[in-house]
């Protein structure tokens, strides 16, 4: 269970010579599609610039589980999120579409930043509501099992 995010198509400047994405390429895709969440919380490059709250990532595990090449198309994946008053866990999955098999995975911690400070900061409330709406929307898609960071969030 999950909910979809995003698709990419795979580049090919994102291919080395093993002729499939090199490894930094999927946390970029990664990294990206989160971007799409982050907005819908209120915490990606808008906040960043207007308020100067953001989210610095602490922790991250990746897994590779199958290869993907030039031109194939990705469906990403949130399989989990919580979060508590100043961290954001969460866990990504990447399809190849056409398979269907699971090419890699991402768990990442992250911190709420005061960008003035460059320290960790509690969410605002409107945030945690925008949060807490968005798992009660959509707990019934995500799975615990497997998660390596968790027990990390202080709830």
């Amino acid at each position: 269970m999950s909910v979809h995010i995003a698709n990419q198509i795979i580049k090919k400047e994102w291919t080395d010579y093993n002729n499939h994405m090199n490894m930094a390429y999927y946390v970029l895709v990664f990294d990206r599609v989160w971007e799409n969440v982050l907005d819908k919380f209120k915490m990606g490059e808008n906040s960043a610039k207007t308020s100067k709250r953001s989210t610095m990532v602490v922790e991250t595990h990746t897994t590779y589980n199958n290869e993907v090449k030039e031109g194939e198309e990705v469906e990403i994946n949130l399989t989990f999120f919580d979060h508590d008053k100043k961290r954001l866990h969460f866990k990504l999955e990447m399809i190849e579409k056409s398979s269907k098999k699971l090419s890699a995975t991402i768990e990442m911690l992250s911190l709420y930043i005061n960008l003035n400070l460059r320290k960790v900061s509690e969410f605002e409330e409107d945030k945690i509501k925008i949060m807490d709406d968005f798992i009660n929307s959509n707990k019934i898609n995500f799975n615990e099992n497997d998660l390596l960071i968790k027990g990390k969030l202080k709830k």
